[in-house]
């Protein structure tokens, strides 16, 4: 849960580096709570409008910390628009997405890993 709430801390934060455990919880968690309102909303019998409205609150944290570790991966955010490709575009972030962070530091700040050891 801290790694959730440090990404909503930094929720429009687009520059530096994110860990890769900081991203993967933040997913993590983000389909934990969409499942839940899913199922409170299906039992309720709504329209679905809580899921929507958590998705539009959490869409800005997302892709921040989306383009954040890109750019642990030394590559810049605007490669999050690869993913409209349908299909391939997925696979592709994906692949990016669990890489290794880059030894050291790069131009978009020091090593995350570096700061936790």
């Amino acid at each position: 849960m801290e790694w959730y709430l440090q990404v909503l801390k930094n929720y429009a934060v687009f520059s530096g580096r994110a860990h890769r455990t900081e991203y993967w919880m933040f997913v993590l968690i983000n389909l934990i709570i969409s499942f839940v309102l899913y199922l409170v909303e299906a039992f309720a019998g709504g329209p679905g409008v809580l899921g929507g409205l958590y998705s539009l609150a959490v869409l800005i944290p997302s892709l921040a910390v989306a383009a954040r570790r890109l750019h642990d991966t030394n590559r810049s955010g605007w490669w999050l628009l690869i993913g409209l490709i349908p299909v391939i575009g997925a696979i592709v972030l994906l692949v990016f997405m669990v890489q290794d962070s880059q030894p050291g530091e790069n131009q978009y700040g020091p090593n995350p890993k570096a700061a936790i050891a």
